[in-house]
Formats: C-alpha cells, sequence, structure tokens
C-alpha cells in the first residue's frame, strides 16, 4: 500500500513538471499508468476509491487539518500552530519553478506589505531542494517569524487542500480560517500583494 500511495503522489509531481500540469484527464492517465506499472500494486489493479487516497477538485473553503513539517528543523506543523488574527497564505510550489522562484521574489521585495499574514510556502519535494530556496530567490524572507517553508510528506496538501493546475498556486484563509481567494500560476505583484491584505 505504501508502494502505491508513492507511485499516486509521482503521479501528481510529475503532472506539476515545468510548473504546469496540463489537463486533469493526461493527469489521471499517467496517474493510473503509473499505479499499473508499480510491481507492488497487484496485478493489473487499477486504483479505486479505496486503494487511492482522494484528491481535493476545489480549494478547500476553510483551512483543514494537516501536518507539514519545517524544513530548517524537520519539526511538525499543523493547523494549531498558525497564529489568529490574521490572514493566512499557502503557497504550493516547486524549487525549481522559475514562476516561483519570481513569486518569492517579489513578496521578499515586499515584505513590508505581508508582514502581518501568514506566508507558508509548501512542497512535496525533497527537502534537500527546498532548504536553500528563500535564502536564493528571497533573502528577505529568511527567520522572518510570519513565514515558513514547509514539507509535505505525505501529500496531504493535494488530498487536503487542492490539486492546482500550475505552480506557484495561492490560497489566502481570512483570520476565520476561511477561503478569502486562491489562483494558480503568476499573478501581477499589486494583485498579489491585495489579495493577502484583504
Amino acid at each position: 500500500m505504501k508502494y502505491f500511495f508513492s507511485s499516486i503522489a509521482l503521479g501528481a509531481m510529475v503532472s506539476f513538471s515545468a510548473c504546469q500540469s496540463g489537463n486533469k484527464e493526461n493527469t489521471t492517465q499517467q496517474t493510473e499508468q503509473q499505479a499499473a506499472a508499480d510491481p507492488h500494486a497487484h496485478a493489473g489493479a487499477q486504483p479505486t476509491a479505496q486503494q487511492a487516497p482522494a484528491m481535493a477538485k476545489d480549494p478547500a473553503k476553510s483551512i483543514p487539518e494537516f501536518t507539514f513539517y519545517k524544513v530548517k528543523s524537520g519539526i511538525g506543523f499543523s493547523k494549531a500552530d498558525i497564529p489568529a488574527n490574521r490572514n493566512t497564505a499557502f503557497i504550493l510550489f516547486d524549487p525549481s519553478c522559475g514562476h516561483c522562484q519570481h513569486e518569492a521574489s517579489l513578496l521578499a521585495k515586499n515584505y513590508a506589505k505581508v508582514k502581518d499574514v501568514n506566508i507558508y510556502f509548501v512542497s512535496m519535494n525533497d527537502p534537500a531542494l527546498m532548504a536553500s530556496f528563500l535564502e536564493t530567490f528571497a533573502k528577505e524572507l529568511v527567520d522572518k517569524p510570519n513565514v515558513e517553508v514547509l514539507y509535505d510528506r505525505n501529500q496531504q496538501f493535494i488530498q487536503k487542500f487542492h490539486v492546482p493546475v500550475q505552480f506557484p498556486a495561492n490560497y489566502i484563509y481570512g483570520a476565520d480560517g476561511q477561503l478569502k481567494n486562491s489562483w494558480d500560476g503568476e499573478k501581477e505583484i499589486g494583485y498579489i500583494l491585495a489579495e493577502y491584505s484583504k
């Protein structure tokens, strides 16, 4: 089962390569092909609702329960750890995605305008690839109390939050934990700053 789940996650990651996943039909076909090719899966087995984890087709209307891991320390981070009484932005990203790097850089240059927003960069990539992301592309965000890079070791984001079409994918939740806005792909920095602080 563990190996089957890994093939599902690998299929999701393949679909996100080059900052874009293509259409959902191709993603489903790739996932099914990889699952069928997995030697640890039952021969000829097709994914079923019981075998495969559910993927979130629509953005979560409120912040779901989750456990991610801080890249720097490896310490677990959950919904209970989010500081209250402020907006929270989750950015699903790939450290090698040029659009993700650009957005992080723009947020860093405008830190004074987002210093009161919880900002969480979340990725399913290898933590070693994520470890220097902020230092390389967004130095001004390093060690800020409201900014964290989180490793999604168990692929909970695509199960509980949403499966986006493009990176970076932004999800803005209000102080009440309810979704205010979300979008896939790169946006103009003025738009991002306005949505983060609404």
